[in-house]
């Protein structure tokens, strides 16, 4: 079955970094684009980025254009999302999502549970 696992969140200073790591299983890794959501308390959950199943291709949302980036190695079936010059409206629960082809019939998301990133003095 399809995984998705987050890990890498924490409380960080306004202005620091934080990597999230996403590790996929499941599913040809290699075959599929990934994104990077967030979900802020009260809010409705947003796209923050996303990228090609081979890489070469990514974009993210203006909000954090800039400031993060997404990549993946397609050899640790894991995507990444490093987040530099965090500000406290990055405060959130970021999530990592995928779409896959099941039973070559149809496209089924799937999503991770989550990790917490608080920005906050």
């Amino acid at each position: 079955q399809v995984q998705l696992v987050e890990s890498g969140g924490g409380l960080v200073q306004p202005g620091g970094s934080l990597r999230l790591s996403c590790v996929a299983s499941g599913f040809t890794f290699s075959s599929y684009a990934m994104s990077w959501y967030r979900q802020a308390p009260g809010k409705e959950r947003e796209l923050v980025a996303t990228i090609t199943s081979t890489g070469a291709s990514a974009n993210s949302a203006d909000s954090v254009k800039g400031r993060f980036t997404i990549s993946r190695d397609n050899a640790k079936n894991t995507v990444y999302l490093q987040m530099n010059s965090l500000k406290p409206e990055d405060t959130a629960v970021y999530y990592c999502k995928t779409v896959v082809l099941v039973g070559s019939k149809r496209y089924v998301p799937y999503w991770g549970q989550g990790t917490q990133v608080t920005v906050s003095s």
